[in-house]
């Protein structure tokens, strides 16, 4: 056998154990993941409690497609919630045997703030959308009109809401990353400051209702949180430029 041969046959031999190395963990995950929604459709009603505890209004079905949809609804939220640390460190393991020991060291502190970050904008969108946009909306009413809430239409609108905040609140996380990859530096987000508040203040246009007041309550957190990322790029790329100098030194 050559030499080409037989690189080209390690090479093959290679994919075939990372691809069953990444089936391995999906599988994993998947389990985890059915775990979690097993869990979540079991106490689906302590849930939905939450939820409606301090509502003025009572929510109501109009097809009994609606209660399974809220079942299903309220279990994979709580499988999605559940299993992103438990991927997270899953994914982190398949990359492992490619990192240093100083990499895995630096990376392994992702994973618990990837779940802290989106635990946290849950639970600011949830409680944006309890004090400002939903009080706001009810105000609009006035006596108008005779309010019937569905359990369908309500929850969705809460998930409009509430899951972009959960998804924004990893930008720090996935900005030091990415600075620690050389992909993104303090100084390229500092000179797009203006673009991402513009693409912030659209988004916090497209998850609150059309009052200049709320919009500027979400836009806001968004643009801090923006903020908070230029920081602490600047300090994943300090320390990467004192490493990087050390290193030449040595």
């Amino acid at each position: 056998m050559s030499y080409e041969e037989q690189t080209e046959k390690e090479r093959e031999m290679n994919f075939l154990d990372h691809f069953s190395e990444l089936r391995k963990r999906l599988v994993l995950t998947a389990i985890v993941f059915f775990a979690f929604f097993i869990l979540g459709f079991i106490f689906v009603k302590d849930i939905y409690g939450f939820f409606v505890r301090n509502l003025d209004f009572t929510l109501n079905v109009i097809s009994p497609g609606e209660i399974i949809w809220l079942y299903f609804t309220m279990a994979l939220l709580v499988a999605f919630t559940g299993t992103i640390p438990f991927l997270s460190f899953q994914a982190w393991l398949f990359v492992r045997p490619g990192l240093t020991t100083k990499e895995r060291k630096v990376t392994l502190p992702y994973i618990p703030a990837i779940f802290l970050l989106f635990i946290g904008g849950l639970v600011f969108g949830y409680y944006v959308f309890v004090e400002f946009i939903l009080p706001f909306l009810l105000s609009l009413n006035d006596g108008m009109f005779n309010e019937m809430f569905t359990v369908d239409k309500y929850f969705k609108f809460l998930m409009r809401v509430t899951i972009p905040f959960a998804i924004l609140f990893e930008i720090p996380i996935i900005t030091m990353f990415l600075t620690s990859l050389g992909i993104v530096t303090p100084k390229f987000l500092r000179r797009t400051r203006k673009y991402a508040y513009f693409i912030l203040v659209i988004i916090g246009t497209m998850i609150s209702p059309p009052d200049f007041v709320l919009q500027i309550i979400v836009a806001i957190p968004l643009i801090i949180l923006y903020e908070i990322s230029i920081v602490l790029s600047s300090i994943v790329y300090r320390k990467k430029q004192r490493n990087h100098e050390s290193f030449m030194e040595e």
